[in-house]
């Protein structure tokens, strides 16, 4: 009687003992901040590259959104940070609580593509394009910027950035030699700050600290482009890429003599007759004019005249709604 208790008592404990043990099988394990960035990094580099925001900066805003990859809306959506659907949103989404009940989320196939798209609301937001005036290494001033665009609302946001970035160096992905980078892009990374990490030369650092960057070509609207930095000019522009002096300042809508502003785009091709789908509007913002707006959709200014009913001459002003995509009738 007693060894029968024993048995019963002895299965039960076994099959509570093989319950939890599948629980614990089943709970992903968390990864600590430092196993995150190693095994995410190379991406924001890659993002880096191609549009111009700075890898720091990328990978910290995604520890911040993600928990270090740990959050629900991660392990099940691959959203790193933390971006809801909002208007313009075509593909697949969740919901998830968070400033309001039964929130819309994006949700992506991969983290490639949420940092991708990540780095396409930076540079598609004309908000942001501010931002791409500062030095790609002033990870401080991005920090800082980013709160000014508006893109959070906790006032410690910038403090919370910048303390991820000095906790884990992540400057020291700011200063990756990007013709490394390039040349050895399609390899497979085990990533490290101290092994795939490539200082620039003394003579390098020179050409920087003297205001001169790598250009970063990258595509807007389907069209080869870049961030202006000070004291460009479109003839050497011109110059330096094997192309017409009439032929920069046409795709830019530009004319002879103008500069292009520090941090809008640059346009090495001609630009499209409509801004990328999912941006059919857009509210002119103070300070903006009907060319910066269609130079950072990479829309032809006569286009975006047309589209809206306005000659040549028709300037516009804040709170204006303008059509992108399709004419008003």
């Amino acid at each position: 009687m007693l060894m029968g208790k024993v048995v019963r008592l002895f299965s039960i404990v076994s099959g509570w003992m093989v319950f939890t043990s599948n629980l614990t099988a089943a709970s992903p394990q968390k990864l600590s901040r430092q196993e995150y960035i190693d095994k995410f990094a190379r991406i924001a580099v890659q993002e880096m590259i191609e549009h111009h925001i700075p890898a720091s900066i990328t990978m910290a805003q995604a520890c911040l959104e993600s928990s270090n990859g740990n959050s629900e809306l991660t392990r099940q959506s691959n959203n790193h940070f933390g971006i809801k659907c909002r208007n313009n949103w075509t593909g697949p989404s969740v919901r998830h609580n968070d400033d309001e009940a039964n929130e819309c989320f994006r949700k992506y196939k991969s983290a490639e593509e949420s940092f991708r798209d990540h780095s396409e609301f930076i540079t598609s937001g004309i908000r942001y394009s501010f931002l791409f005036s500062y030095d790609i290494r002033d990870f401080k001033k991005w920090a800082y910027g980013l709160k000014k665009a508006g893109y959070a609302t906790d006032p410690g946001y910038p403090a919370k950035l910048i303390k991820i970035i000095e906790d884990f160096r992540l400057y020291d992905l700011d200063q990756l030699d990007w013709k490394y980078v390039k040349a050895n892009e399609g390899r497979r990374f085990h990533f490290s700050l101290f092994g795939f990490l490539k200082k620039k030369s003394p003579s390098q650092n020179l050409e920087v600290a003297s205001g001169y960057l790598p250009r970063s070509i990258e595509r807007r609207n389907g069209r080869k482009a870049f961030i202006a930095m000070e004291g460009d000019d479109y003839t050497r522009i011109a110059d330096e890429f094997g192309k017409k002096d009439w032929q920069i300042y046409q795709y830019n809508d530009a004319q002879s003599g103008d500069r292009p502003e520090a941090g809008e785009p640059v346009f090495l091709q001609a630009k499209r007759s409509k801004a990328p789908r999912g941006n059919d509007f857009y509210v002119v913002q103070q300070g903006e004019t009907m060319r910066s707006v269609a130079q950072w959709y990479g829309v032809k200014l006569s286009s975006l005249r047309k589209m809206n009913n306005l000659d040549e001459t028709q300037e516009v002003v804040p709170g204006t709604t303008l059509s992108l995509r399709k004419r008003i009738r």
